[in-house]
Order: C-alpha cells, then sequence, then structure tokens
C-alpha cells in the first residue's frame, strides 16, 4: 500500500508523463506561467517597493497577504464548476492561508537568497506536488502510517534545519544590495 501512496511520484520518472504534460495547456498554466508571472510579480517587482517603505520581515509577512488575495479567483472557477458558493468560499480561504504562508516562505528565500529562481523554483515544485493529503495517512496499515508520519516528520525537521543554511546569499554570489 505504501506503493500506492508514492506512486504519483513513479510516474513522474517516465518520460511519456512529461511528454503528456506540456501538450496540456492547464497544466503549463498551472506549473510554469503561474509560478513564473506570480513570482516575478510578487517577489521581483513588488518586493523591492516593499523594502523602500518597511522593514524586511514586515516586508516577507504584508507582501504575502496580497499574493493570497490575488488567489481568491479561485471561488469563481469553483462555482462555474458546480461548488456550492459556502463550500467554493470555504476552500477559497483555505487556499488564501496557504498560498499566503507559501508567499511568506518564498518571500523570505527571494531576500536571503537575493535570486528571483529560488522562489520561481520552490513555486513550480509546490505546484507540481500539490498540497499533501493528510486525510488518506489514517487509510493506511499502521506500520506504513508509521513510516508516512515518519518521513513528514523528517522532511520539516530538515526543512526547518537547512532553511538558513542553504539560502546565504553568500552561496549565491549575488551582490545585489537590500537596505535592511
Amino acid at each position: 500500500m505504501l506503493r500506492v501512496y508514492m506512486s504519483g511520484g513513479l510516474k513522474r520518472t517516465e518520460p511519456m508523463y512529461w511528454v503528456s504534460c506540456w501538450q496540456d495547456l492547464v497544466w503549463v498554466r498551472n506549473h510554469i506561467m503561474a509560478p513564473l508571472s506570480e513570482e516575478w510579480v510578487f517577489r521581483a517587482c513588488m518586493m523591492p517597493l516593499l523594502l523602500q517603505c518597511l522593514k524586511p520581515m514586515s516586508a516577507v509577512f504584508i507582501g504575502p497577504i496580497l499574493f493570497g488575495i490575488a488567489h481568491f479567483h479561485h471561488v469563481l472557477e469553483q462555482i462555474k464548476a458546480g461548488c456550492e458558493v459556502k463550500t467554493a468560499i470555504i476552500v477559497s480561504c483555505f487556499q488564501f492561508t496557504y498560498t499566503t504562508m507559501f508567499g511568506a516562505y518564498s518571500s523570505y528565500l527571494f531576500l536571503r537568497t537575493r535570486h528571483f529562481v529560488a522562489p520561481l523554483m520552490a513555486h513550480i515544485f509546490c505546484n507540481h506536488m500539490g498540497f499533501p493529503n493528510f486525510a488518506d495517512v489514517p487509510l493506511f496499515p499502521p506500520m506504513e502510517r508509521f513510516i508516512i508520519i515518519c518521513n513528514y516528520l523528517l522532511g520539516l525537521g530538515l526543512w526547518c534545519v537547512l532553511l538558513n543554511p542553504m539560502t546565504n546569499p553568500e552561496l549565491y554570489d549575488n551582490r545585489m544590495y537590500i537596505a535592511t
């Protein structure tokens, strides 16, 4: 059953999977064009403007609120797809929460690495992987559930430990000046 949990990752190693993705315009929009345009607007353009009037940590948290608000247009997509208005609003509020949190992470990456590429790659990766499906974890047998939970915790722990050292501006040799 653990293989089923990981099966989405296994198909991503097949070349035909990628060929079919590039032929799907929705996939290209969600995985390439949206991250590219959003990171350009909200990180490369907006963050330097916010930094002119805010301290860096304030900009890291204020800019992403606007990023989260920009995702409320999905309410209309959900309603057009037949979702009830109340459900569409609840789903969009949840999406606002995690896109705002991701926006803060992405802004932090931009400030630390001083590169547009770091938040862009993180955005593409996150859009491709999707939000983790925590609700399915209890459906697995105890040993597999334990392995999945340990992997989630290991991933979170490594992310916390490695975030600062792996985003050290000196690693990226970027001399972009950001007033602090």
